[in-house]
């Protein structure tokens, strides 16, 4: 039994990635109306297009401009009065190997720190009043099994994952009963958020996990949804998809 997501209102912010695309499509097809949000306001709309059903809503937001979240939930709120669901979608890395120090530069550190932690507690921190509203809000935050196995593409990306971990916990005490978080925690994911992996990337990737292949957006999506229509009992807890990914 899974309780229904028909009618409610969704908020994927990254919504115009591949993961994003993906979870919005899940949840339009089982009947919720789901806001699109990404950096282009023309991709958003091509997203919103093509749901299935009717209610979507496409915006633009620079998720590192904390202002732009705000107005975001302020748009909801003026169009829907409250937010069911809050999907925390959006990402920034650029591979550097761990070993070399001094590539990893300051600069980078803060960018993939504003992106993949600052960003994502703006996000809750302007959705939280409208998903108390909803009496059962539901936070869902993309992770990455780099943030419990330090490897990834650069050691800051790792970093920036472990602490949206903790960030998860601390944020499920404070928010229940009435908003849930939850972590949904990715291996390789075969999309193009990792820039510069080679063409038979994925299959070596795919020769050393267990289950024999990379996830694909679509794996992580219905993990996703699967947060607001099974997991139910649940918060401050990290799913980890990755097909036996942190095994090896």
């Amino acid at each position: 039994m899974s309780d229904s997501v028909e009618g409610k209102i969704v908020v994927v912010i990254g919504g115009t990635g591949g993961i994003g695309v993906a979870t919005s499509t899940r949840f339009a097809a089982a009947g919720a109306r789901v806001v699109v949000a990404g950096q282009s306001v023309e991709r958003a709309q091509a997203v919103v297009k093509a749901l299935p059903g009717s209610g979507h809503y496409a915006a633009a937001v620079s998720i590192t401009d904390s202002s732009t979240l705000t107005q975001l939930a302020l748009d909801v709120a003026g169009r829907y009065g409250h937010a069911d669901v809050l999907v925390n979608t959006a990402g920034f890395t650029k591979p550097i190997p761990h070993a070399d120090l001094d590539a990893l530069t300051d600069e980078i550190i803060d960018d993939i720190m504003r992106v993949n932690w600052r960003a994502q507690f703006a996000a809750v921190r302007a959705f939280r009043g409208l998903l108390e509203k909803s009496g059962a809000g539901l936070i869902v935050n993309v992770s990455s099994i780099s943030g419990s196995n330090g490897i990834g593409s650069n050691i800051a990306y790792c970093a920036a994952k472990a602490g949206l971990d903790v960030m998860t916990l601390s944020l499920a005490r404070v928010l229940a009963p009435r908003v849930r978080i939850l972590n949904v925690s990715p291996g390789v994911v075969d999309t193009g958020f990792v820039p510069g992996r080679s063409v038979d990337f994925n299959d070596k990737v795919a020769s050393t996990t267990p289950l024999r292949r990379i996830g694909s957006a679509e794996d992580i999506a219905q993990a996703i949804e699967a947060c607001a229509t099974h997991m139910t009992f649940s918060t401050g807890t990290t799913f980890v998809v990755d097909g036996g990914r942190r095994l090896g």
